[in-house]
């Protein structure tokens, strides 16, 4: 399924934001927030909040997840032009065009990878009978070894089990349902929880969540605090 957002009328010539909407195209989600983060131009930050309308219409709108999405097309086409007029000398007007564009931004599921042919399988011998302590012992080398647990070490203060008072996360701008259930699977329920986060806990929800930079970009700790504030609890 495609995810769609569009900003009409912005405020800048449609050949200036081409320029960096062509940047983006056929990025990940991530690397496209953060191309547009660090591009110092008006059009890098226009195209950057229709980027960001798209990623939350997938998450609110469509329960996706923007971490697994890629910007299909990012495309920018001519809005009306208002006509002014400045006056220059001996009765003169000179003509002033102020542009204006509208940005079209489309997400769409990354591509799986190829996956490689399957090679001939070999003629297989007819099977040796081996001694049944031989038998015993391959089987254990080849027995898959157990998942490793996440390290929760390093997240600050979790939940084994969800509390009576856990709070709504999605309030918190860039969190939608894909993100608030990845954070309670990590035992984040609280406000509170994510405003006592320090760089360490940032870093490693950073390295789970698989969205770099995405909690300082959208400054999930300040929003946090001032949810924590207005609920009445210790911010």
């Amino acid at each position: 399924m495609e995810v769609r957002a569009i900003h009409k009328y912005a405020k800048i010539s449609a050949k200036k934001a081409r320029d960096v909407a062509r940047e983006i195209q056929g990025l990940p989600v991530s690397d496209a927030l953060d191309t547009l983060t660090y591009t110092p131009k008006k059009a890098a930050f226009l195209i950057g909040k229709t980027l960001k309308s798209a990623v939350a219409n997938a998450e609110n709108n469509h329960e996706m997840d923007p971490e697994a999405m890629i910007v299909k097309e990012a495309h920018v086409t001519d809005g009306p032009t208002q006509r002014r007029f400045k006056p220059r000398a001996r009765g003169s007007a000179a003509a002033i065009r102020k542009r204006s564009s509208h940005i079209y931004i489309t997400l769409a599921p990354a591509p799986d990878e190829e996956e490689p042919k399957a090679r001939k399988a070999p003629k297989k011998a007819a099977p040796k009978q081996a001694a049944p302590a031989e038998v015993e012992s391959v089987t254990e080398e080849e027995a898959p070894a157990p998942e490793a647990a996440v390290d929760t070490s390093n997240l600050g203060v979790v939940f084994d089990e969800a509390p009576a008072d856990a709070d709504d996360l999605k309030k918190i701008s860039g969190v939608g349902p894909a993100l608030e259930e990845k954070l309670h699977g990590f035992g984040v329920y609280t406000y509170q929880q994510i405003v006592d986060w320090t760089p360490e806990n940032i870093a490693a929800f950073d390295d789970l969540l698989s969205f770099k930079g995405r909690i300082e970009r959208d400054n999930w700790q300040d929003q946090a605090k001032t949810l924590q504030s207005e609920k009445g609890g210790e911010a």
